[in-house]
């Protein structure tokens, strides 16, 4: 079993499969063969079999037209502003008095000063250099030494969904927003469930945190936590806009962890036929998901989880995760236990966050993807983020002073061309 971090801002909420498409079963053992004449390992990074060149995952911006968290709802106080970013670009969310939520680029248009630094007014926020203030949709309707008849224009507004416990912004067209629903979110609302919110910053691309969920073969960095662990894939699914693939593990050595004890409601010794559950991990792009079921069919666990990009070059991601975890029939035990399973997850986390940032740095000092990937969902995982990330930008065209931003940069706009 593969669990996943506790982390920073937590909350406990005691109220808290796809159609298979394109099956295609797999063995871990068995790497994928290149189809051109030049061996593998002498192919030059960022290049494909049939040496055509690949664009480096690792400098895929995440597509912004899709909702994402941008803040915990505890963070934002009734009355109060709270500064994010996404991909490097700033915005405010504000909290009025009426409970509402909303969410403005974080400048005020006169001196580009942050409007976090302000004050909610109302309904409203307020600048907090020279008062101008704006409502929820970045109009600006007071200028104090001006009065309201000579306005000028005010800034980018998002649009904002607040629903179990996170803020929702949609970076992108805002004309998309409407066609795009919310993600699902798993178990977070059945009441059999007890759901954990977690997220913490992590130094690398949002890419590296998708392959460490989907890749339970590296169940080794684990083996202090878990004892020996054998992960053997069932089979893979792929559709359009996602991918999915089917584990069961085997304890060889070791004892079983208490935290894994908790999530199956048992003991489980080592030997035993405790190869019988299975864990069902899914991309479905931007969001990811990881489903345990036991033999009888029962889900246990319940995971929905996603990596924001933080800053412009996306080299450090934030992690919004709702983790629900099927009560036992004994009331009350889950709420005992619940501190032993966020030691154990946190120590699981530790070692998953220390080998993605190890990732990171090799990528940033080799300059490229140098990754030689062998394991089939995961070639397919990261076809799947290519072709749903940003398409990298031109700016400039015909201009004679072009530049390409391999990164989708909203100071731009929209993408002109892809590259």
């Amino acid at each position: 079993m593969h669990a996943v971090p506790p982390l920073e801002q937590e909350t406990d909420d005691a109220t808290a499969a796809a159609s298979p498409a394109h099956a295609a079963p797999q063995n871990a053992a068995h790497p994928a063969h290149a189809t051109s004449a030049t061996p593998a390992h002498a192919r030059a990074p960022g290049h494909a079999a049939n040496d055509a060149p690949v664009r480096d995952l690792r400098r895929v911006g995440i597509h912004p037209d899709h909702w994402y968290p941008l803040a915990w709802s505890r963070e934002v106080k009734r009355g109060k502003t709270h500064g994010v970013t996404f991909a490097g670009d700033p915005i405010v969310l504000a909290r009025t008095e009426s409970g509402k939520v909303f969410a403005l680029e974080d400048r005020c248009a006169h001196r580009q000063v942050p409007l976090h630094q302000g004050v909610v007014d109302g309904e409203s926020i307020r600048c907090g250099y020279h008062g101008w203030t704006y409502d929820c949709s970045g109009q600006c309707i007071d200028v104090p030494y001006l009065g309201r008849d000579r306005l000028p224009n005010g800034v980018r507004s998002y649009p904002c969904q607040e629903v179990e416990g996170l803020i929702f912004g949609f970076p992108g067209n805002a004309e998309l927003a409407e066609q795009r629903p919310l993600p699902k979110l798993g178990s977070v609302a059945d009441e059999k469930y007890k759901t954990r919110r977690f997220g913490r910053p992590v130094n690398c691309h949002y890419s590296f945190m998708h392959e460490n969920l989907m890749d339970m073969n590296h169940q080794f960095l684990h083996r202090k936590q878990m004892g020996q662990m054998r992960a053997r894939s069932l089979g893979r699914r792929r559709g359009e806009g996602w991918v999915e693939v089917d584990y069961t593990f085997a304890r060889m050595a070791g004892q079983q962890p208490i935290g894994e004890a908790i999530v199956f409601g048992q003991n489980r010794k080592t030997g035993d036929n405790n190869d019988k559950d299975v864990m069902t991990i899914r991309t479905e792009y931007p969001y990811q998901t990881l489903q345990i079921r036991t033999s009888e069919q029962t889900l246990v666990m319940d995971l929905w989880i996603v990596y924001v990009p933080l800053d412009r070059q996306q080299r450090t991601n934030r992690t919004f995760g709702l983790l629900s975890i099927r009560k036992p029939g004994i009331p009350g035990v889950l709420n005992l236990a619940w501190p032993l399973l966020v030691w154990f997850t946190e120590r699981i986390f530790k070692e998953d966050r220390e080998i993605v940032e190890a990732e990171q740095r090799a990528h940033d000092s080799q300059g490229a993807d140098w990754n030689h990937e062998v394991f089939p969902v995961i070639n397919e995982l990261r076809a799947l983020l290519r072709e749903g990330g940003a398409p990298d930008q031109v700016v400039g065209a015909g201009t004679g002073d072009t530049a390409v931003i391999r990164f989708w940069d909203s100071r731009h706009g929209n993408p002109l061309a892809n590259t």
